[in-house]
């Protein structure tokens, strides 16, 4: 391989997403879980809302706990009110971004900050190594108007987590897992390749339109196209309407994964000591 003749990542696999219910009775599309744990390494989940009918998602997500992983909330419209039992407390709205690492342990709400209206967004589960399952809960809480957005011929990359190849960095330090987050919007006829480090876990999740990627294949909204081995990432928009997609990146763990509920850690004995720690009172 020579840098004069890049191998383009091909469709490794498509996830098709589906319907399914979260919180109280809030409707999502689940893109990723526990089928494609394995294979999207270290993304555990990932789920997008979009409805304009309240009670599609007036519940919201009350109090709840976590331990062990790391949850990223990324909106495109509405708004979402946070709170936890650590006393912090915020709103995110259209274009903001909160990467909340729950460590050792959180119990926290999201709840809708509007009674009508779109609410539309992601929310993506990412996995911490062994070593960092018991840090601190921490936050990195970054308002839309601080995230840079790199222009390129007929294409817009919002650059949430990581360095695009022109050298942009995101806002968001991910820390082990090297995570890249780039939402991506096309114009008609427009591509945008990006080289990505080979070790890398590459998702394109398509949410607006549809998008072809390096190898021909085209992905339509609202689907995930997980990429097999290459130097480059290569998109294009072959429709007639401006298309989205997230371009997300992050180097596997290769660690085992037990994943109970609001939990996922090593082992199951793990899990356990987490329901009794949660029970107990000590998050």
């Amino acid at each position: 391989m020579t840098t004069d003749n890049p191998t383009f990542r091909p469709l490794r696999r498509l996830v098709r997403g589906q319907a399914a219910s979260d919180g109280d009775g809030v409707r999502l599309t689940r893109l990723l879980g526990h089928e494609t744990v394995e294979l999207a390494d270290p993304f555990l989940m990932l789920d997008h809302f979009d409805t304009e009918q309240a009670a599609d998602y007036i519940g919201g997500f009350p109090d709840h706990p976590h331990r062990g992983f790391e949850t990223v909330t990324y909106m495109l419209a509405g708004r979402m009110r946070h709170g936890d039992n650590k006393g912090h407390a915020g709103i995110i709205a259209a274009g903001d971004v909160q990467w909340m690492t729950a460590g050792r342990g959180i119990v926290h709400s999201e709840m809708p900050e509007q009674d009508q209206g779109l609410m539309r967004g992601f929310q993506l589960w990412v996995n911490l190594p062994a070593r960092d399952k018991m840090v601190p809960a921490r936050y990195q809480e970054i308002p839309a108007a601080t995230i840079p957005v790199e222009t390129r011929p007929g294409a817009r990359l919002k650059v949430i987590a990581g360095v695009t190849g022109e050298g942009t960095a995101g806002p968001i330090d991910s820390g082990a897992t090297a995570a890249r987050f780039f939402d991506i919007r096309l114009t008609p006829g427009a591509r945008v390749e990006e080289a990505l480090p080979a070790d890398l876990t590459v998702l394109a999740i398509v949410y607006d339109g549809a998008v072809a990627i390096g190898d021909g294949t085209t992905v339509p909204a609202v689907n995930v196209a997980v990429l097999g081995a290459g130097e480059r990432v290569a998109l294009e928009n072959p429709g007639a309407v401006e298309a989205g997609v997230l371009l997300i990146a992050g180097r596997p763990l290769n660690e085992p994964v037990a994943w109970g509920g609001p939990f996922v850690m090593n082992t199951r004995e793990e899990v356990m000591q987490a329901a009794r720690d949660y029970q107990a009172g000590r998050f």
